[in-house]
């Protein structure tokens, strides 16, 4: 290959691999970015550092999997209740009496897995039963079956609601449930009420909204000027089907561009200034790792979605609606659109928030969990809020 046709290659594998950053953050392009002041060399060293010793996303469970009604293999986690959880930790989240047989299920959003409920996950670990699952072709579960081959059809909401439902099936066969979703986990949520309202009526005993959305995410600007949005709105259901072909060269674009790339995760998941470099590089490793045939896969199922419909089905339960307040993924008024929807619903609107707000500002999140099962019967007694968690 001569000198300026590899210069070609790799200046479309930056182009493409810039192109991914943005899609896979959940923004657009033309996305300004800050001008790094700090030598390559210096920070590839940091983030294999940051690799070697971060201390996200390492909790594991008891494995298991399910089958998708299409042949998918949808892995997913348990954690049991510890008969020995130690009183004090008892006490600290739920009060002094045992936790009640219920079951938490966590779902994750686009191009995540189920470690972003890391915090989460470690603050309960022990005290409820939780289970914790990957999205079809996210994380260990396998690609979406019938996504592939001759016959594939899109991926849609519609799915991943039974997909849920399939994990549930196997994961949780009985007893209470609280649903907690996470962006695409929330609308997935939204997808089992829609098609199984007695299921959720019969079984579910709370539910969790985390910065997501039952619809018009055609309208969300991302942070960008309106015009720079209709215009990529134009070219990117193009632009995702020539890069999901491209696969080798975007994933090298992807390591070329990763600078770029790492900029665009914290603008489109988190607001503070003061993140935890660590917790910004998880949620890049996590991001970076989904490949993206899968990213155009799912892309398109978000401008489909609509699930408002649905919601009256938790109208009669506890439901916390929570997002952070600069959410440029899925805006707070979405989240508020939601607890409009749901009078009774607590909302709670995190200050300093980005889309990402259960690893920005996990103790809020965590904290609001609790008060969810406390809530819902799941536990008795109350839970100790702190005030940084409260809004309003």
């Amino acid at each position: 290959m001569g000198e300026s046709s590899s210069t070609g290659t790799w200046r479309r594998a930056g182009f493409a691999g810039a192109a991914i950053g943005v899609l896979a953050a959940g923004a657009a392009a033309g996305v300004a970015v800050e001008r790094l002041t700090v030598g390559r060399s210096v920070r590839q060293k940091a983030r294999l550092a940051l690799d070697a010793t971060g201390p996200y996303g390492g909790l594991r469970g008891t494995s298991g999997r399910a089958l998708a009604d299409d042949g998918t293999v949808l892995y997913y986690e348990v954690d049991e209740v510890e008969a020995d959880a130690a009183p004090a930790r008892r006490r600290r989240l739920f009060g002094r009496k045992e936790p009640a047989p219920v079951t938490v299920v966590f779902s994750h959003g686009y191009c995540l897995t189920q470690d972003s409920w890391h915090f989460q996950r470690a603050a309960l670990r022990g005290l409820v039963r939780t289970v914790h699952w990957d999205q079809r072709s996210h994380g260990r579960s396998g690609q979406g079956v019938s996504q592939s081959g001759a016959d594939a059809v899109p991926v849609t909401i519609d799915r991943l609601g039974r997909d849920l439902r399939s994990v549930l099936d196997v994961a949780a066969p009985e007893g209470p449930l609280v649903l907690v979703g996470h962006s695409m986990g929330g609308m997935t949520i939204m997808a089992l009420a829609e098609r199984y309202p007695e299921f959720v009526r019969d079984r579910v005993v709370g539910v969790a909204f985390v910065g997501t959305s039952a619809g018009k995410l055609g309208e969300v600007s991302y942070g960008l000027p309106i015009a720079g949005v209709n215009a990529v709105r134009r070219v990117l259901p193009g632009v995702l089907r020539a890069l999901g072909s491209q696969a080798e060269l975007v994933e090298r674009g992807r390591r070329a561009t990763a600078d770029l790339f790492a900029g665009l995760i914290k603008k489109y998941s988190f607001a503070s200034k003061d993140v935890d470099p660590a917790v910004a590089r998880f949620a890049e490793r996590m991001i970076e790792s989904t490949p993206i045939d899968v990213v155009a896969a799912f892309y398109p199922a978000f401008a489909e979605h609509d699930k408002a419909a649905a919601l009256p089905v938790f109208r009669e339960l506890p439901v916390l609606a929570l997002a952070g307040d600069h959410d440029l993924v899925t805006p707070s008024s979405h989240t508020e659109a939601i607890a409009d929807l749901l009078p009774d619903a607590e909302l709670v609107i995190v200050p300093d928030g980005g889309h990402l707000v259960m690893l920005e500002h996990p103790e809020a999140v965590t904290d609001r969990l609790a008060d969810l099962l406390v809530r819902a019967g799941a536990v008795p007694g109350t839970v100790p809020v702190r005030p940084e968690s409260r809004n309003g």
